[in-house]
């Protein structure tokens, strides 16, 4: 019989120090095999450190340094953050198994502790990233987790949605720096089959959000942005004032179906009467023409072409 797996966290200067020479010898086997790989250097460097000894020591959502436990030694790490002052996010920064102790389901059991160690600790759902390791997305996806979308650098993420709706509001994007309008961006672009946004895409889009020639529109689900629109003014000489284009439109897959696209949809167009918006058109793939139509873009102007400069 199976002896039980626990989690104990690193306190002591000694358990922390441990803790870090486990971590790095995790990165350099398992993540970065490459010695070369500059994300490598940066993992084993002091600025890493330094920012997640920041998180660790913090008074509110701490990083936690954990060990799993089992027959009197330490089989494996984890390294989360609860946020409890937000909506509930642990987000599963590490995760390892050392590997002598691999097998016969122990990196699942540890999986299935850890969660329980969250919910225990005031977790309402977990996220984290996948990175496109299709053997690292099957394991998350026997313990419950389910792809869905991208962080603001690009990265795949997968989560294990909360079991409770929760209350979706829709609020006009005030903080151009927002690292949730990238991370919605990346999203959507993923979804598209395009690529993540540049550093310099990303300086582009801030830009014209601070200059106001894009107005997005987030859904938000507590303080998580889990859904997104924008409407980009322009003057037509047909009506002889302005009218919008549509566009960004992205929930986050977990969160489908739950009438947040109308939602965005319809504070989407109350902002437009507010401002003297004529009309908002969309151009969109035909698979998603009813979908368009359903949400009252009805009435069809004929074939859109575009001249790629």
């Amino acid at each position: 019989m199976k002896k039980q797996i626990t989690i104990r966290e690193a306190v002591t200067e000694t358990e922390i120090a441990v803790f870090w020479e486990q971590l790095h010898i995790y990165h350099k086997r398992d993540i970065f095999p490459n010695p070369e790989s500059e994300d490598l250097e940066y993992f084993l460097g002091s600025e890493y450190y330094e920012h997640m000894m920041k998180l660790h020591d913090r008074a509110q959502d701490r990083c936690r340094y954990l060990f799993f436990h089992r027959d009197g030694q330490d089989i494996g790490f984890a390294m989360p953050i609860i946020y409890t002052t937000e909506d509930g996010k642990c987000f599963i920064m590490e995760f390892c198994v050392y590997p002598e102790k691999r097998g016969e389901g122990t990196g699942k059991e540890c999986a299935k502790v850890l969660l329980e160690w969250a919910k225990e600790n005031g977790a309402l759902y977990a996220e984290l990233n996948c990175s496109g390791d299709e053997r690292r997305v099957r394991f998350w996806e026997s313990a419950g987790f389910c792809r869905n979308g991208a962080d603001e650098w690009g990265e795949p993420l997968m989560i294990l949605p909360p079991t409770e709706d929760a209350p979706v509001t829709v609020e006009i994007l005030t903080d151009a720096d927002d690292w949730q309008l990238l991370k919605l961006e990346n999203g959507f672009l993923e979804e598209i089959g395009e690529r993540a946004l540049t550093e310099e895409q990303q300086d582009s889009l801030q830009k014209a959000v601070r200059d106001g020639k894009i107005t997005f529109f987030m859904a938000k689900r507590g303080c998580r942005a889990v859904g997104m629109c924008s409407v980009t003014k322009c003057f037509s000489t047909f009506s002889c004032s302005d009218t919008g284009v549509f566009d960004d439109f992205y929930i986050e897959p977990v969160f489908r179906k739950k009438g947040i696209a109308r939602k965005l949809v319809k504070a989407e167009h109350e902002w437009c009467e507010e401002n003297g918006v004529a009309s908002v058109t969309v151009c969109c793939a035909p698979c998603d023409e009813e979908m368009y139509q359903a949400l009252g873009f009805d009435t069809r102007l004929g074939s859109t072409f575009a001249n790629i400069i």
